[in-house]
């Protein structure tokens, strides 16, 4: 995969504003074939609680930084996705 762990990405918002954030970290799931990325503001201050976003993504085109990514919308990938989260999370903290 392209990503790797203390990368920065830009991502658009709504309004065609450019935000950068850090990559946490990304994960394929098999069953799905789907692959994901959770990231936060990399302009966040120390003690701040920091908002977690993520996102179901697809490489395009031949370079390795071009993806496409997709808001999570269903119930069910939310779910998968935040107990992904959690076990990560717990692992680091281990």
């Amino acid at each position: 995969m392209a990503l790797e762990k203390e990368e920065r990405i830009i991502i658009p918002d709504e309004n065609g504003e450019e935000h950068l954030f850090e990559v946490l970290f990304t994960f394929d799931v098999e069953q799905t074939g789907h692959s994901y990325i959770a990231v936060v503001p990399a302009e966040q201050k120390d003690g701040e609680e920091v908002e977690v976003f993520a996102f179901r993504y697809e490489e395009k085109g031949n370079e390795e930084d071009d993806l496409a990514l997709f808001q999570i919308e269903s119930e069910d990938e939310w779910e998968m996705v935040e107990e992904m989260l959690n076990t990560l999370t717990d692992e680091d903290l281990t």
